[in-house]
């Protein structure tokens, strides 16, 4: 399938919290970022935007009955930014977790201008 979007990584957030996941939590992420890259929609089962926070999104990754979030964002169009990730515990996705993606966000913005 043809890529229509380029992965780039911000950090070492989402690799630290890659490495940290077994290897069927592992593949079931590559799966979704596959999509990401290669397909114009996804639907909200896979990403969704962060409310009250413009341009922030989660990818969803579900195994089972456990739930894994990325945080990421678009940057030119076609580049998806990967920010940190973590594991759901809890029905609501915790405002730490959105403030610490939130402000690693603001850090990518303001380097790119420099």
């Amino acid at each position: 399938m043809q890529k229509i979007r380029r992965i780039v990584f911000y950090g070492d957030y989402f690799n630290r919290f890659y490495y940290e996941q077994d290897i069927r939590v592992r593949k079931k992420i590559n799966w979704l970022i596959e999509l990401v890259v290669t397909h114009q929609k996804l639907s909200s089962n896979h990403m969704k935007s962060i409310r009250n926070v413009k341009g922030l999104f989660e990818l969803r990754v579900m195994l089972g009955t456990n739930c894994w979030r990325i945080f990421c964002f678009f940057d030119e169009g076609n580049i998806v930014v990967l920010l940190n990730g973590f594991v759901k515990k809890d029905q609501k996705t915790p405002m730490r977790e959105i403030e610490k993606a939130k402000l690693l966000m603001y850090k990518y913005h303001e380097e790119r201008k420099r």
